[in-house]
């Protein structure tokens, strides 16, 4: 539950951003009658996006179970590529945000009303459908037959829009750098689990191999259906019993990953800068 409140929180308090930053640019620049288009385009994203995740949900329903599991572990992988993106592009971007937007949405204005709803559909539809390939690879992995994943996600959604509420109302002011890297970090966890998860759904559809070959057992220290066993289930998709592959393939994700985007933002220049500065090898003279 709390690994699909995070998501809805973090990806949701994205969009409420983007929405409140264009909405708060037209209001103050005077331009009101421009915000209808806007709340068209937004209607629309958010339409799609749910349509999208009924379709994820209904659709692989009807399939075997083999061609289930091969289709929750492939999207699974996609979901935790999308997500990996984003975190690191939000941490990249998140100090320009404000002044990107203020950009493509004065394009827009020059250009008419189709071209302000293709902005704001395409500044929150992004969020949107990670958001529902995310959370549906999240549930999957993590559902216990039980609508507690469902309740955290819709949890968090209403978080994300109550904060943006209160942002654009002027009534909170938090550090976003500092929350967009904690909650990012926290993300590639969560998504090491689902990306585990996501090859074990492969192994059960005899995609990959090694589905015996377990790493360890201890379903007797953790059962899965104690509430510590549980707790971790939701929280990081822990799972007392992995295969050698799911384990191999979550330290191989997750400790690069967290290591470089933990890592100081001036790290990479750092490193550009002494290979620049680097001194030629000497060469033997003649």
């Amino acid at each position: 539950m709390f690994s699909n409140y995070l998501i809805a929180l973090r990806e949701g308090l994205e969009a409420s951003l983007v929405v409140c930053i264009l909405i708060a640019y037209l209001v103050k620049t005077g331009r009101r009658d421009a915000l209808k288009p806007i709340w068209i385009g937004i209607g629309t994203a958010v339409a799609i996006a749910m349509g999208f995740g009924c379709v994820l949900e209904f659709g692989s329903q009807e399939l075997t179970f083999k061609a289930q599991e091969a289709l929750g572990g492939s999207l699974s992988i996609v979901a935790v590529g999308l997500v990996t993106w984003m975190v690191f592009w939000m941490r990249r971007t998140a100090r320009h945000l404000k002044a990107e937007l203020h950009g493509k949405l004065d394009a827009a204005l020059a250009m008419g009303t189709g071209a302000l709803v293709a902005t704001a559909f395409l500044a929150v539809g992004r969020e949107g459908l990670e958001t529902a390939l995310f959370l549906w690879a999240s549930v999957h992995s993590a559902s216990d037959g039980t609508p507690r994943p469902l309740v955290g996600a819709a949890l968090g959604l209403a978080t994300a829009v109550l904060l943006g509420w209160l942002f654009y109302r002027g009534a909170l002011k938090i550090n976003l750098a500092k929350f967009f890297t904690w909650t990012g970090g926290m993300l590639v966890v969560v998504a090491a689990g689902v990306l585990a998860y996501g090859f074990h759904d492969l192994q059960e559809a005899d995609i990959v191999p090694g589905l015996t070959d377990l790493a360890f057992d201890i379903s007797n220290v953790i059962p899965p259906d104690s509430w510590y066993g549980t707790l971790l289930k939701g929280v990081l998709n822990f799972q007392p019993d992995p295969t050698v592959v799911q384990v191999t393939v979550w330290l191989l994700y997750l400790v690069p990953t967290l290591a470089l985007f933990l890592a100081p933002s001036d790290f990479f220049a750092q490193l550009r800068g002494r290979s620049q500065s680097a001194p030629p090898a000497a060469h033997d003279k003649a």
